[in-house]
Formats: structure tokens, sequence, C-alpha cells
């Protein structure tokens, strides 16, 4: 089975639910970037609920994903860093995993699709669960396929909970204070559960 979906920023896990169990991804990249979506959104869980980090864009009026270029504006990288150190420093595996990610908060990536590409290779490497990429383009028609599942909606918050909405429960560092939260970012079960993320994604089927 092949995987259509956007290139999202650490994207949601029900993403990598999907992507358990495909050969392939198929990366949107010709499609109008939206905002207010996990393009450039991730939720993590934090000690008082959950916390949106959006990474600011440079608006160019409508513009397919591929050239959407990132906004250094308001120290985003700082304060997002700053945000998963203070939600996730508890967590089990965070130690591990931490330097993994750090230095992608002091870069300056021009191009934001270029960006969540890069964290995606790192994430999936960490969780052992690397899928071959290729992109869509307007030769191909990959949406007609029978064999390609398109999960591109998860691009939307509010379908997040139509397309998983028995989410595998696992620990998280403020359960006892907060409850279980479904479908947050993927950092959030790697930070929690390290190499057994792959047990999670896999039970989640």
């Amino acid at each position: 089975m092949k995987l259509l979906t956007h290139p999202f920023y650490m994207a949601p896990i029900p993403v990598y639910t999907k992507l358990y169990t495909a050969d392939e991804i198929i990366i949107d990249n010709t499609s109008m970037f939206v905002k207010q979506t996990f393009r450039n959104r991730a939720v993590i869980a934090t000690e008082n609920g959950t916390q949106m980090l959006t990474i600011p864009i440079i608006h160019n009026g409508k513009q397919p994903m591929c050239d959407v270029r990132i906004s250094e504006h308001g120290n985003w990288r700082h304060l997002h860093w700053n945000a998963i150190v203070s939600a996730y420093k508890k967590s089990p595996f965070f130690d591990y995993y931490a330097d993994d990610f750090a230095h992608f908060f002091e870069e300056h990536d021009g191009f934001l699709m270029d960006f969540n590409l890069r964290l995606h290779d790192v994430i999936c490497e960490l969780i052992g669960l690397s899928r071959p990429i290729r992109f869509l383009n307007n030769h191909t028609m990959e949406r007609e396929k029978t064999d390609v599942c398109d999960i591109t909606c998860i691009a939307e918050p509010k379908e997040l909970n139509n397309i998983s909405p028995d989410a595998k429960r696992y620990y998280q560092v403020f359960a006892l204070r907060n409850g279980f939260i479904p479908n947050l970012s993927i950092i959030d079960l790697l930070f929690n559960m390290g190499p057994e993320s792959l047990i999670v994604l896999r039970d989640s089927q």
C-alpha cells in the first residue's frame, strides 16, 4: 500500500499509525498551503494540557506547499524547543533523543517542506519505521489508484478523530493530571515510549 500525505510538522500519531502498514510514502507537494493545519502546526502535551506549536511562514498569497518559506519572526525556534523541553524533560526517553531534535531549532531552513521532511526522516529512523518517499506531481495520478491510502485530510485538526477514533493508549508523563490525550504529535509517543513506539503503532491498527 502507498500512503498519500502532506509533509507535516512533527505529524500527529495517526499519520505514523497509517505509515506502519504502508510500503511507500507519496508526498503531496502540489496542493496549496492552508493555514491553521498540521502543515506548520504540532500539538504537544504539557503539564497544563495541550499546547500548539506553530511555525510562522512568509505569506505570499496562494502558493503550493513546496514554495512556502519559513519566517524567523518571533524567535519561534527558541520558543518551540523550550516548550518541548519543558513538556518532555521528565519523560523516560527525552534524554536519549533530545540531541537528535535540538539542532533543528538552532538552524535556519528556508522552506517549510524541507524542514518538515528532515524532521520526518529523523523520527522514522528513531522509531524504526523508514519508508521510501516520492513526490506527487502533475504527471502522476496516484489518487485514482486503488492501492493508495489518502490521509491528506489529517492536515485538518478536526479530521483527526475521524481517522483515529479509538487511539491506542500509552504512557504519558502528565496522564494522572490531565488524563490520556490522544492524537498528539509523534514526538509525544517517541519521548514517552522510546523503542516501544513501534509496538504502539502496530497495536493501533
